[in-house]
């Protein structure tokens, strides 16, 4: 959580800085794509933190379920946030960059985190 909220910091000393490169109009995807990306990893450190708190109270929980839940929770919470930065530094006429591809495989990885943690509750 602390680098997407150190994140969050500099996004905003840009904006109070008023760096051309965050806040021309020209620059509108780079713009949302880091917000994006700054937003999703904050929350995601949030829902990580609560994923431990949730595997301490289901003991009963298969270890290898909970391993891949864990495991697929941390690549999601890399991937989605990296995916919206990366797409964001080089932007194609309004179009993100390639980058961008990290956060449909990112969603999907988080999608079953979440579907092995309710199974199990």
């Amino acid at each position: 959580m602390l680098v997407f909220l150190t994140m969050g910091i500099c996004l905003e000393a840009m904006h109070g800085l008023k760096v051309g490169w965050y806040l021309d109009l020209s620059n509108s995807t780079r713009r949302l794509l880091f917000t994006l990306a700054h937003s999703h990893g904050t929350l995601l450190g949030l829902l990580n933190i609560g994923f431990a708190a949730t595997v301490s109270q289901v003991p009963e929980w298969d270890p290898h379920r909970r391993r891949l839940a864990g495991n697929c929770l941390l690549a999601a919470s890399i991937l989605i946030p990296a995916g919206f930065f990366l797409g964001g530094l080089v932007v194609y006429g309004g179009d993100p960059g390639l980058g961008i591809v990290l956060v449909p495989m990112g969603a999907i990885l988080l999608f079953v985190a979440v579907l092995l943690t309710a199974m199990a509750i």
